[in-house]
C-alpha cells in the first residue's frame, strides 16, 4: 500500500539547503519512491497562511520509507537540511479502515 512523506519547512539557508536537495532524487529513487510535490507553490485555502517549502512523496510501503531514511547517503545528506532548515516530517499510509466508507462519527 503507498504510503506518503510529508514535508513543511523553513529554509534559513537556501545555498546550504541546495546541498540537501542535489543529493535527495537518487536516493529517493533509489527506495521506489517518487515526488509528487517538490517545492511548489502552496495555497492555504483555511487557516494561518503556509510561507514555507512543502514535499511530498509517495513510497510503496512503509519499510521503503524507513530503509530510504536510515540510508548511509541520505543520512549524510540530512546534515545539510538541518543546517540550513527547520522540518516538520509526517508519514501517512493509504488505505485506511476509514477512507472507503468514511464512519461520520470518526
Amino acid at each position: 500500500m503507498s504510503t506518503y512523506v510529508i514535508s513543511m519547512m523553513t529554509v534559513n539557508d537556501p545555498e546550504g539547503y541546495s546541498k540537501y536537495t542535489d543529493r535527495t532524487p537518487p536516493i529517493v529513487k533509489k527506495y521506489g519512491g517518487k515526488f509528487l510535490t517538490r517545492g511548489e507553490e502552496v495555497t492555504t485555502m483555511e487557516g494561518t497562511p503556509y510561507e514555507g517549502r512543502m514535499v511530498i512523496l509517495e513510497f510503496p510501503d512503509k519499510a521503503s520509507i524507513e530503509a530510504w531514511f536510515n540510508d548511509p547517503e541520505y543520512q549524510e545528506a540530512m546534515k545539510f537540511r538541518h543546517a540550513s532548515s527547520t522540518m516538520h516530517m509526517l508519514l501517512v499510509q493509504d488505505g485506511g479502515v476509514n477512507t472507503l466508507n468514511p464512519d461520520p462519527k470518526l
